[in-house]
């Protein structure tokens, strides 16, 4: 807001002050004035509120409230130009005239406009106690407050030897109340559209009454000139550093006072008591003394409220520790114990010497339930395994959850009685669990304290023995020996080695040939990932691809696969042209599958390398395939690209025909099992069997117009029995070893290839 305005009205103000300075001492000049520094004042005031909302937006409350402050400070500036054209009509000599009912009636009018105005400024306390205690408190604001206001303000004017007229005692009690009503408001306003030191200001405005009022009391019509002088103009000074409060009120918080606010009120009724005790009883002080008794008595009903608030808000802490106790060592999902208590519980009982067993107990293939059902049954099954859990251990253990899906059971001491409630819980399992009907299985590892056991040694022998189970084929439980510790733990460790691996580029890619096993021709290649210990040398896949798996570092494995083979594949087109290499495909499992981001993966890393997507093959097995709808989605998006997908292993699972129907296969592999002994004619009856699978498996890649790939060929009979079966293309040891990307290269290169 300009400062023009504060300043202007300061100005009017000293102005009157000097005026008033100089007529006491001089006696010079007309008395009305005295008059005219309030109306100009107002005016000022009215143009500053007019201004503040036009810039007040978006705020509906704080526009009303300045709105209706507008029209009472313009409605008591025509009352005081009112009284100003009255005093140079009227007055005469230094004797101002009585206040015109035109006038009163005005500023009656502009005070209940102030009041409305304040009763529109909404206070919100929260919930009914709070309430219930601001209106008390305001109540006793209200009464102590009115109680100094009443014995020093407006009872000397009614019990005045000379009648004061009826509407300036009007006026003064309006004022008072106008100003009590401000400041009980006040006191519990907090920030919000209308701001608080604006309020207070405008809450000030009736103790310029009360200054009236004592100056009417004290000195009768002698008072009127001081009054309109000095004391008035102060008011337009107000309204106008309202405006300037409110206009810089932006990102400004206040402090909440209503805390005092009761206590106030007490100090302010003890003064008129102490009046009445030095200077007599009267009519007037007995009216203070009865609204001492009433405020004495609010404030006994305050506190008795106060305690019973104060219990009830300690109970509320005692709940919410209790609570926040609880969920600090309970588990959100299941109410089972938690990591944390479980730990403090085996820490009890190691250091009271009392022994524990614990049953380490971890779901099989819990991550294929969220992925082909999704996370919310995962969840309900978490919740009805822990609900068996409970069963199960009865008062014989503590369930935990660890997390994830890994659980535990806390057994008091024993050595026996692990196995006979990890039995237990094995036997639950046997039937369907949760709402959806879901069987599933647990590897449950047990391991018992001995002497000399840390909390540490503890838990690492039941996860040993947990992983060991898991070793044997799950679903099954495993108490901890010693020996088992070295070869679980560098199967752990492995997990370890294969990201360092990765970081430090041990891996790399061995490619298999598939080849026309009538012309023995190379058609395409299977890449093959090969690990490159710096210490065990070479790891066979078996070993480091499972915990790939486990780890999720299948993922960033098979990322490397397909841009390798991508690269490699893109040179050797490049230099020995497109008839030189058909296809090339690669292994890709159920986690990458899962990767929200493996479609994309797949195109960048192609488009990176400019590698045809007609020569991709993406080899997947049925365990791959049986995921759900995220795979099915991902799986037609790859074939809508222009990928081939090839079925590997084929034959070998419970749904291989049905799936064909449903996954958009361009290849099918006939697997290693139906090719081992094909060829041998001294068992008969197996020969026969193995040639009518291999013999169903190409004239039902024919009907659907599949390619048929025939693995794991040893020797040349039986690429002989599968060449008269009708396969065209076969893959395997005798046909050609996996070998490195030179070896193939120079193979390539060869009149043999060509």
């Amino acid at each position: 807001m300009p400062l023009r305005y504060v300043w202007t009205a300061c100005g009017l103000a000293v102005a009157s002050w000097l005026w008033y300075a100089a007529w006491v001492m001089t006696g010079a000049g007309p008395v009305a004035v005295a008059y005219v520094a309030v109306p100009l004042g107002g005016v000022v005031a009215v143009a500053a509120i007019v201004q503040l909302y036009r810039e007040v937006r978006g705020e509906v409350v704080a526009r009303r409230f300045w709105a209706k402050l507008a029209g009472s400070a313009f409605i008591m500036t025509v009352s005081y130009l009112l009284m100003a054209i009255n005093a140079f009509r009227h007055s005469v000599g230094d004797r101002p005239p009585d206040m015109p009912m035109a006038a009163a009636v005005c500023l009656g009018l502009g005070f209940i406009a102030i009041l409305w105005a304040i009763a529109g400024v909404p206070v919100h306390p929260s919930g009914p106690h709070a309430r219930r205690r601001m209106h008390l408190d305001r109540a006793i604001a209200f009464l102590g407050c009115a109680t100094l206001l009443w014995h020093f303000g407006l009872a000397p004017m009614l019990t005045s030897s000379e009648p004061w007229p009826v509407q300036t005692v009007t006026l003064v009690g309006f004022a008072f109340v106008m100003s009590l009503i401000c400041m009980t408001k006040v006191s519990y306003l907090g920030d919000g559209p209308v701001d608080r030191t604006a309020m207070r200001l405008v809450a000030a405005i009736g103790l310029i009454a009360a200054g009236v009022a004592v100056l009417a009391a004290t000195y009768g019509d002698a008072g009127g000139v001081p009054s309109q002088s000095v004391v008035l103009p102060l008011a337009p000074v107000l309204l106008v550093l309202a405006v300037r409060a409110q206009w810089g009120s932006a990102g400004r918080r206040s402090r909440q006072s209503a805390v005092l606010l009761p206590y106030v009120a007490i100090a302010a009724v003890d003064l008129p008591l102490i009046a009445v005790a030095v200077g007599g009883l009267q009519w007037p002080g007995r009216v203070a003394i009865a609204s001492a008794v009433v405020v004495s008595a609010l404030v006994t009903v305050r506190q008795v409220l106060a305690i019973r608030d104060n219990k009830r808000l300690l109970a509320d802490v005692r709940a919410t520790e209790e609570r926040l106790q609880h969920e600090a060592a309970h588990d959100g999902l299941t109410g089972l114990a938690n990591r944390a208590r479980f730990r403090l519980l085996l820490h009890e009982a190691l250091n009271a010497g009392r022994g524990a067993t614990v049953l380490l107990i971890d779901l099989d293939d819990f991550k294929t339930v969220n992925d082909s059902l999704g996370h919310d049954v995962g969840d309900h099954l978490l919740v009805s395994l822990a609900q068996m859990l409970r069963e199960q251990a009865g008062d014989d253990a503590v369930p935990v959850r660890i997390g994830g899906d890994e659980f535990a059971l806390l057994l008091a001491g024993g050595t026996t009685v692990g196995e006979t409630v990890a039995q237990r819980v094995l036997d639950a399992l046997q039937a369907p669990i949760s709402e959806h009907r879901l069987l599933v299985q647990a590897s449950i590892g047990i391991a018992t304290a001995g002497p000399g056991a840390t909390l540490d040694s503890v838990l690492r022998e039941a996860d040993i023995a947990m992983y060991a189970a898991k070793q044997r084929g799950k679903a099954a439980f495993v108490r901890y020996l010693p020996e088992m510790a070295e070869p679980v733990l560098a199967h752990i460790q492995l997990g370890g080695d294969l990201r360092r691996g990765l970081d430090n580029g041990e891996f790399e890619l061995y490619y298999q040939p598939v080849l026309d096993l009538h012309s023995r021709r190379l058609i395409g290649l299977e890449a093959l990932v090969r690990w490159r210990h710096p210490v065990r040398g070479m790891v066979p896949p078996a070993e480091f691809i499972p915990a790939a798996e486990r780890t999720g570092l299948i993922v960033e494995l098979g990322r490397f696969v397909l841009a390798e083979a991508c690269r490699q594949g893109s040179q050797w087109l490049a230099r020995f042209g497109p008839e030189a290499l058909q296809k090339i495909g690669v292994n890709v499992s159920a986690r990458q599958l899962h990767d929200p981001g493996f479609v994309a993966d797949v195109l960048s890393v192609m488009a990176q390398y400019q590698f045809p997507a007609e020569r991709l093959v993406l080899e997947l097995t049925e365990s791959a395939v049986l995921r759900g709808n995220q795979v099915s989605r991902a799986l037609h998006d790859l074939d809508e690209h222009g990928i081939k997908l090839a079925l590997d292993d084929f034959g070998t699972g419970e749904s291989s025909l049905s799936l064909l129907r449903a996954f958009p296969a361009a290849i099918v592999k006939l697997d290693k099992s139906f090719v081992d002994g094909i060829e041998i004619d001294d068992v008969p009856a197996a020969c026969d069997a193995r040639q009518a699978v291999a013999r169903a498996v190409i004239q039902m890649a024919g009907a659907l117009g599949l390619d048929a790939v025939a693995e794991g060929i040893e020797n040349e009979a039986q690429a002989q029995v599968l060449f008269g079966l009708g396969y065209t293309l076969g893959q395997g040891f005798h046909l050609a070893r996996p070998m490195p990307a030179e070896a193939l290269t120079a193979l390539l290169a060869s009149p043999v290839s060509a």
